[in-house]
């Protein structure tokens, strides 16, 4: 079991995190920029806007604050082995490897390549006794594609794409790509009704402040009739908090289908790696499996060692807004409040009290609503989350996105990556975000190269 006098060796870091620290702090006498749209995260907010982006902590923690963000990290970026827990069953054996430099994955494209960091939930029709997806006999809800100890991986997966030709009204053609999966070296036959859905590693920024965010905020923006008739008809996800033992709402995940960062965190150590903790998550998911042999029957980590990560994670810093003064972005800016995708990206937000002072009390600018809304049926991947139905999705937040290519060059968009650029990941959005979606299409080519002006700014 990993113990914080383990994690401790984390404080070797700090040396380098001191230099990154000098590159995250604005120089007062370059002029740094005052507009508070500059600040996304607030106090939470870096001015690194480079490859390391995504990596740098909180400028303003305090020395128990660093320390423990220091030993989170170590964590988040150590390789398990099967002698510190790893599997029986797992899919990596780090959080790193998926989210590469905290950044985006993208869809495995190769039959022998697992290193990207993609992953394939499972379940079947109906509900769990919790009111979440209903597990796969034999698989679980997760597909794990490695195995320790001898024990055989569930299976292996490719993703294979039909192109969508998409004609925007001027006659400019462009094409989109359809996903579907293709399933190889099953231990054991899948069901032919079975769910499956692709998920893409997101970017793990400003993850503390959106934890802070008021409950009663989020409810606020529920409209599930669509009262005020602008089309958009979101709603809280409603799902079970191991943590708490109760249901709570969902904040995080692509059907925001978790309610707190310990909660993610844990799930990601067991699903992912096969590392079960303390309270959370003490048994092996694949238990009953006849490719679960050799676990130990105590947890692999302490609850300590998990909230060591979820810190990591609830203190990494959001990059500042660039260019937020260029004509170009200012006018992106306009239009993309003008054709409603700030009716569910919403920008502005205020967190609550919190634990940590530097997350309380903050003005930020996330671009999101933290609710959920049917996307329609070409983002519908059949397969439901608790309230969030087959079409559902959590508004994904916006800030940071004009940098994911710059952290991880392979990144893709969206909850299954289908999209390469982000005019792809517009031109998917159906449903409620329809009449958005038709709006932009219907711009001139020069405003639509605002908008993706715009959102490259944030």
């Amino acid at each position: 079991m990993i113990h914080r006098e383990t994690v401790q060796v984390a404080a070797l870091l700090t040396a380098s995190w001191m230099l990154l620290y000098a590159c995250s702090r604005p120089d007062d006498e370059s002029g740094a920029p005052r507009d508070p749209e500059y600040y996304a995260g607030g106090l939470n907010t870096t001015w690194e806007s480079g490859p390391q982006a995504y990596r740098i902590p909180s400028p303003y923690l305090g020395a128990a604050a660093l320390a423990d963000h220091q030993s989170g990290d170590f964590l988040f970026h150590s390789a398990f082995e099967e002698q510190s827990g790893l599997g029986p069953l797992f899919i990596q054996s780090s959080c790193e490897s998926c989210h590469r430099m905290n950044g985006r994955s993208h869809p495995p494209f190769d039959k022998g390549d697992n290193s990207t960091g993609f992953l394939l939930r499972l379940s079947l029709a109906g509900e769990s006794e919790f009111g979440g997806p209903l597990g796969v006999p034999g698989f679980g809800t997760q597909l794990q594609t490695e195995g320790a100890g001898g024990n055989a991986a569930e299976g292996r997966f490719i993703v294979l794409f039909d192109n969508v030709p998409v004609t925007y009204p001027d006659g400019t053609v462009t094409t989109l790509r359809q996903p579907y999966y293709t399933f190889f070296d099953t231990y054991q036959e899948l069901p032919a009704d079975l769910l499956r859905s692709g998920r893409n590693a997101p970017a793990l920024i400003g993850l503390g402040l959106l934890e802070a965010i008021p409950e009663e905020d989020i409810l606020a923006l529920e409209d599930p009739s669509d009262a005020d008739e602008d089309y958009i008809s979101g709603i809280a996800n409603r799902v079970w908090n191991p943590e708490t033992g109760l249901p709570g709402i969902g904040r995080f995940g692509w059907k925001a289908g978790t309610a707190s960062l310990i909660q993610q965190t844990a799930d990601a150590f067991h699903q992912d790696m096969g590392i079960t903790s303390e309270t959370l998550f003490p048994v092996e998911a694949c238990i009953g499996q006849s490719n679960c042999a050799g676990t130990s029957g105590t947890p692999d980590v302490s609850l300590e060692a998990v909230r060591l990560t979820a810190f990591y994670l609830k203190t990494l810093a959001v990059p500042a807004r660039r260019g937020l003064d260029r004509p170009e972005v200012q006018r992106g800016k306009q239009l993309f409040h003008s054709i409603g995708c700030a009716g569910c990206h919403v920008p502005e937000w205020k967190t609550g009290l919190s634990s940590l002072h530097v997350l309380s009390s903050q003005t930020i600018y996330p671009y999101t609503d933290l609710l959920i809304h049917d996307l329609g049926e070409g983002l519908g991947d059949g397969r439901p989350e608790y309230l969030a139905s087959a079409n559902d999705w959590r508004t994904q937040p916006l800030w940071g996105i004009g940098l994911a290519e710059l952290v991880n060059p392979d990144g893709t968009y969206l909850h299954d990556g289908r999209a390469r650029t982000l005019e792809e990941a517009i031109l998917w959005h159906g449903g409620e975000a329809l009449w958005s979606r038709n709006d932009f299409m219907a711009l001139s080519a020069e405003d639509r190269d605002a908008v993706i002006a715009f959102l490259r700014s944030l």
